[in-house]
């Protein structure tokens, strides 16, 4: 067994920053979506998680070939239950790269009923059914939408929207400051429907503050 510093590559003595870019990076090795396998990746998300709650000291990490990776959660978040969810939300997006192409700006109070009367491509602008249970990202592909991500994992912005209207749970994030959040960014690949109804611009990874969070990704098409 290996302590959770030795698992994500860092020393016991490295500070909060150290450890988020090495969680990052070792979750994007470890990904089965990324070629990895998935009991490396549980042993990268135990390892953060006993480290982020101070009992590093105090825990060792089992070996790949002693995790069942019947249950592992490969979308490294902590959904809520099932009963907790609303029955279905109702999701109107809008790619960002539309906003350049016409002159629109994310404030624009009246975006998306400018988008409504423009007559854009269904992969641009719509509506869809986020599911009981459903990240905004899972909703996107089970529509057979492809939206942007990488890790799945809360550690990079690809899959960075802008909340513009709703509310969502996002049970994990690694990567979005505070002032991110506050301003409305969330990772589609974390957050769930707390609304009925809700607005968002996905796409958005390019936006200032963004960029630097983002990590190479061969999913997005």
């Amino acid at each position: 067994m290996d302590s959770p510093h030795e698992v994500l590559g860092v020393e016991p003595d490295a500070d909060e920053a150290t450890v988020v870019r090495a969680y990052r990076r070792r979750v994007k090795e470890t990904h089965p979506d990324q070629g990895g396998v998935a009991a490396e990746f549980q042993r990268v998300q135990d390892a953060y998680a006993a480290i982020e709650a101070g009992e590093a000291e105090t825990t060792a990490v089992p070996d790949a070939r002693d995790i069942d990776t019947d249950g592992v959660d490969t979308e490294a978040a902590d959904p809520e239950p099932a009963e907790a969810q609303a029955d279905a939300a109702r999701l109107e997006y809008l790619d960002y790269e539309v906003l350049a192409e016409q002159g629109w700006e994310i404030d624009d109070g009246d975006l998306f009923e400018k988008a409504s009367k423009a007559d854009l491509d269904p992969d641009a602008y719509g509506r869809l059914l986020v599911n009981a249970g459903e990240t905004i990202l899972e909703a996107a592909e089970e529509r057979g939408f492809s939206w942007p991500f990488a890790c799945r994992g809360g550690a990079c912005a690809n899959c960075a929207v802008a909340l513009i209207e709703g509310e969502v749970n996002m049970p994990s994030n690694h990567v979005l400051s505070d002032g991110m959040v506050d301003e409305g960014i969330r990772l589609s690949c974390m957050s769930r429907p707390a609304s009925d109804k809700l607005k968002l611009v996905f796409n958005v990874e390019g936006l200032p503050g963004l960029e630097e969070l983002r990590l190479p990704s061969q999913q997005f098409r």
